[in-house]
């Protein structure tokens, strides 16, 4: 009893030392004394004590890495040499394909789904508005009451908003926004909470349909790609841990490095049936969201969004009565009647157009920042949050009431494409092109910005609802509500590139080239680069929505670039901006000026937490209940139980340790548990792993021991310690390492490099 006593207190000892003494000594080789909470990715980080002042800011989200570098221990090697001689890998590289199928036709039911309840909803809405102006005002009589008009118009706004906000805040909080931030961090490597579950999907869903209909200042285009990831997720993984219901199949595929491909096929898949453009899809998820890229990916990718495309096309053609199948995607900006043509004079144009774009996107997300950072100071409660979207709802109702009342701006019936058009104040066959703007969703305001002929509105018109729908989409954006930024910017963007155009064809009358609907799309090109930073992909999606000649792919680019580059200068893009805002540990493409001349001694943590390649149960047991860490380095040829300085044989994850202990893995036991143990065992309890709480205390089998030969990755990214760190974080960030091993020149090790020691604060 007494061995026993002292053998626990040993371990006990050890522990307490050796996790105290890993933060104090990454801390102390900084100069740094720091009391303040642990960061929160939980590693051993030399950036802890510098971002120590701003801890108490952080957000309670604890974020993880996701394990994209495959294990290829013992076990995986039994499993590739079972399929390659059972030739059972062509069956898997088959079920692939068919996965990517899959996720293209699933994503493009969900978004016709969601498209034709907010199209049914949206007429209802706007038919039962013009019918209650029309009773309610008389034709030509601006003394008309416009005051049932307004409060029919709030009350059908504030009620969807307040349910969807209230969905969002109160049952899934992460389907807030676009979830394009939240898919370009996940494929960046971090695993961010419940991002694609089933329950998101659903909230997701409804929210976008609640806040469209709800007339508020956002399109349902840039949730289609959140909406695209967690369908892919879910499919590839062959079983639904909400509902608690195994399908097993697709059993192959449970791990982070499957996984994320999958969603990176479904996240290209949102995209070509948000715009019906298969070529941008694929384009936006090599540009804006994946790290990692390989051309097997790149053609199931592909495929996936040209399935999603041509289902959609198939059914909202059917839906619409087309027979030509010509209604491609959600965001159907219709195709331009003439070719668009420029002059090469234009091209300087065109620049000043980008450059206004830039000017306009940064100052566009610094407010948008601004009002996010108030929002995250003062309106912490969330009933406040639900409160909140329904003002901006009013507020939005009420800017765009004033604006039809004071503007009085007529036009004759005929030239305008709106479904619902409002003859308030006007005469005999005119109509307010003003409600014209208002009285229909956001999609089909841009489209007739595109589109109207010239003299359709007024210059103050535009002049009026640009600088209205600016600050209304900044005030939106960040709200407790499912929304992206896509189509207000959009619409912002063709609003004043088609004001352009009439003031230089008020002070130039005889320039022919000068067409609206032109100036309109380099409007809205320009807007979009500035405030999302796309270049490549963007160009690609707007010539596939509006099918314009491959011509005019070079004013657009110019467009784009410009608006970039001056929007750069300033800061981040929108989604950037909002990933810092939220603490996300985020890899950058290239790494950061401050890394240039170090080397890997000069960022590594230590000393680390160890096991030994034979270690006992008790002491992995402990090790984890009292640190948080999630790899472990496995050592051999350790002297008087100094792990920390042990020989590295490979390197173990958490997860993989706590399923040991509960599967009772030791070695005392190894003739009952060896047959049966696969790989497979590892991945029935992907992703959802339980914790050490889950582990009974041991007991009797205190003096067991785990044999981790079998169970490790023999082959960890090892490198020296005098490597630069230039070098090492290319690996890092290519290969989507979760941990790198620093080693010394006899293959000891020298400390441990994880994610957030590459993010300097």
């Amino acid at each position: 009893m007494d061995k026993k006593r002292q053998q626990q207190a040993k371990v006990n000892q050890f522990l307490k030392e050796g996790i105290t003494t890993t933060h104090q000594i990454s801390r102390n080789s900084r100069n740094h004394v720091d009391h303040d909470p642990e960061p929160v990715f939980h590693v051993r980080s030399r950036t802890s004590a510098a971002q120590g002042q701003n801890n108490h800011q952080q957000t309670h989200i604890q974020y993880e890495s996701l394990d994209y570098d495959v294990c290829d221990n013992t076990l995986f090697q039994d499993e590739q040499r079972k399929l390659l001689r059972d030739r059972f890998s062509l069956r898997t590289h088959f079920t692939r394909w068919i996965i990517f199928i899959l996720i293209g036709i699933i994503t493009a039911l969900i978004a016709c789904t969601i498209d034709i309840i907010i199209e049914e909803l949206s007429e209802i809405k706007y038919k039962f508005l013009k019918q209650s102006v029309d009773d309610n005002v008389p034709m030509t009589d601006r003394n008309g009451d416009l005051a049932m008009p307004f409060l029919w118009w709030i009350l059908l706004s504030i009620v969807p908003v307040a349910i969807g906000a209230t969905m969002v805040t109160y049952i899934e909080p992460i389907t807030a926004g676009s979830g394009i931030p939240q898919v370009k961090s996940y494929l960046n490597g971090v695993k961010v909470p419940r991002i694609v579950r089933i329950k998101t999907l659903a909230v997701k869903a409804i929210g976008v349909i609640t806040s469209v209909v709800g007339g508020l200042a956002g399109g349902k285009e840039g949730p289609m790609i959140h909406a695209g990831a967690v369908v892919a997720a879910g499919i590839s993984q062959g079983k639904s841990t909400t509902f608690i219901k195994d399908f097993r199949i697709f059993k192959a595929f449970r791990d982070d490095h499957e996984k994320r491909d999958f969603v990176l096929g479904g996240a290209a898949a949102g995209v070509s049936a948000a715009f019906g453009a298969p070529i941008g899809g694929m384009l936006f998820s090599l540009e804006e969201a994946a790290s990692f890229w390989n051309q097997n990916l790149i053609w199931r990718t592909l495929i996936a969004s040209i399935i999603s495309s041509f289902t959609l096309n198939i059914v909202l053609s059917a839906y619409h009565g087309l027979q030509d199948f010509t209604f491609t995607g959600l965001f159907n900006l219709g195709k331009f009647a003439e070719p668009l043509s420029f002059e090469y004079f234009e091209l300087p144009l065109f620049m000043a157009l980008g450059v206004t774009g830039g000017l306009l996107g940064a100052a566009w997300n610094s407010l948008n920042m601004r009002i996010n950072k108030f929002r995250k100071r003062f309106v912490p409660w969330k009933v406040g949050k639900v409160f909140e979207a329904i003002l901006v709802a009013i507020l939005g109702v009420t800017m765009a009431c004033t604006m039809i009342y004071f503007i009085n701006d007529c036009r004759p019936l005929g030239n305008d494409p709106t479904i619902h058009p409002v003859q308030l104040f006007c005469e005999d066959n005119e109509y307010n092109a003003v409600a014209a703007l208002w009285f229909q969703t956001p999609e089909a305001t841009v489209r007739a910005l595109f589109h109207d002929p010239p003299g359709s509105h007024q210059i103050l018109t535009l002049a009026m609802f640009t600088l209205v729908y600016y600050v209304l989409s900044c005030a939106t954006f960040g709200l407790n509500v499912s929304l992206g930024v896509f189509i207000p910017t959009a619409l912002v963007g063709a609003a004043w590139g088609r004001l352009v155009a009439m003031l230089l064809f008020y002070l130039f009358p005889a320039a022919q080239f000068l067409h609206p609907g032109k100036y309109a799309l380099i409007g809205a090109a320009a807007n979009l680069g500035g405030v999302l930073r796309m270049t490549i992909s963007l160009s690609v999606i707007l010539m596939e929505t509006t099918g314009i000649e491959t011509s005019f792919f070079f004013p657009l680019i110019i467009a784009l670039i410009s608006a970039k580059w001056v929007g750069d200068y300033f800061n981040d893009g929108i989604y950037d901006t909002v990933i810092e805002v939220n603490n996300v540990p985020m890899l950058p493409w290239e790494p950061l000026p401050q890394y240039k001349g170090l080397t890997a001694n000069e960022i590594l943590s230590k000393p680390v937490v160890c096991i030994k390649l034979v270690d006992s149960a008790h002491y992995i047991y402990e090790m984890l209940r009292r640190c948080h860490h999630n790899g472990f380095p496995v050592v051999d040829d350790v002297a008087d139980d100094r792990r920390s300085e042990g020989r590295v044989c490979g390197i173990i994850l958490r997860s993989q340790l706590i399923v040991i202990l509960l599967k009772s893995l030791y070695v005392e036991n190894k003739r009952f548990w060896l047959p049966e143990t696969t790989i497979q065992t590892f991945r029935d309890v992907y992703p959802r792993y339980p914790s050490i709480k889950s582990v009974r205390p041991l007991d009797r089998k205190i003096n067991y021991t785990v044999d981790l030969s079998m169970f490790m990755n023999p082959s960890p990214v090892r490198v020296n310690m005098h490597d630069s760190v230039p070098k090492i974080f290319n690996i890092f960030r290519a290969l989507g390492l979760r941990h790198m091993l620093v080693i010394n020149n006899e293959n000891r090790i020298a400390g441990i490099i994880t994610r957030r020691d590459f993010i300097y604060k």
